[in-house]
């Protein structure tokens, strides 16, 4: 075990090592498994001396090139601190054996941990649900419609954590309009992450149910696993990452515009929403079917729509869905 002292010139070589919310340090303590931190205005790396030695010449690489006021791309920033798969890890080298882990693909690191994590296997239940898992690994862009019940949210978690796996992206983003369904709230106590949760809720239901509360919750802090509301997502590119966008229809149409417009390089977007379920104030138009109806046919975009047929839920929904879908006759006085 040995630390090293790196001395920053600025705060900003801070920001740039350590990454937004400090990502870019957890993402190196598990790929490398190295503490990294600032004290005294230096950066220190401790850890074993192989690990410790690799990720100062990674660090000293990318500071060279900021100090020579190089444009730098935030996934060119992990790139160079993250690294390409090391094929000499025994975990990777299994991957690639067992064809999760291609070589020709990037990885996310010498031992990510995804590559340790349990995942449930996942089966598409009739041919729309395989067409969409297929649309998702061969379109950039996958766009799917459809009422509660079809398996939209949990198909899309369970085709991103396959292509994380396989190393095809580095992380994955997960976010929905944070918007009451009908009801008002009010206040609700906690911190901030306390008050989203019960928007976020149907997210962490699928991922745990694929992964396990353990995984989920290591990959979570590690920054490998991001679940934000929408606004969280302004202002960003989200590179080399596998985005899904819940609740789609509860976003405006500038709301949508910002989403799909925040797709960086080598990365891949699921938007899900039911048409039939908008929650937005009144005269608010939806942003999921405005997209659809602009998007569909351009090449990289597809879409798949669900029909009763494919609920996978209780029976009764299928016919609770068929019941709501009829107009129904009122009573004459």
């Amino acid at each position: 075990m040995i630390e090293v002292t790196l001395p920053l010139r600025s705060n900003d070589e801070a920001v740039l090592v350590l990454g937004p919310y400090d990502r870019h340090a957890k993402l190196m303590r598990q790929s490398l498994g190295i503490e990294i931190f600032v004290r005294s205005g230096n950066l220190r790396l401790k850890g074993q001396e192989e690990e410790v030695n690799l990720a100062r010449q990674r660090i000293e690489h990318l500071l060279g090139k900021f100090r020579k006021g190089r444009e730098l791309s935030s996934e060119r920033i992990e790139g160079i601190l993250l690294g390409p798969p090391s094929s000499d890890d025994p975990m990777v080298a299994v991957a690639q054996a067992e064809g999760q882990l291609p070589r020709e693909k990037r990885g996310a690191g010498r031992t990510h941990p995804m590559l340790h994590a349990r995942m449930r296997g996942v089966e598409p239940r009739g041919k729309n649900q395989r067409a969409y898992l297929d649309c998702m690994e061969k379109e950039p862009l996958t766009f799917g419609l459809g009422a509660a019940g079809t398996g939209k949210t949990f198909l899309a978690v369970a085709g991103a954590l396959r292509s994380l796996r396989r190393g095809e992206v580095r992380r994955l983003v997960i976010t929905r309009p944070v918007v009451e369904a009908g009801e008002r709230l009010g206040f609700l106590p906690g911190d901030l992450q306390a008050k989203l949760d019960p928007y976020m809720r149907p997210i962490y239901d699928a991922l745990s149910e694929i992964l396990g509360f353990d995984d989920l919750a290591k990959l979570e802090e590690s920054g490998v696993i991001e679940i934000a509301p929408l606004a969280y997502m302004r202002g960003r590119t989200l590179s080399n990452a596998f985005v899904i966008l819940d609740e789609a229809q509860n976003t405006t149409v500038m709301q949508m515009k910002m989403f799909l417009t925040r797709m960086g390089q080598d990365s891949r977007m699921v938007v899900t929403g039911d048409p039939t379920q908008n929650d937005l104030e009144r005269g608010r138009n939806s942003g999921l079917m405005d997209a659809v109806r602009r998007l569909r046919g351009f090449e990289g975009v597809g879409v798949i729509e669900f029909t009763g047929k494919d609920i996978v839920r209780h029976p009764l929904v299928e016919q609770i869905v068929r019941a709501y879908e009829r107009p129904i006759e009122t009573e004459s006085e």
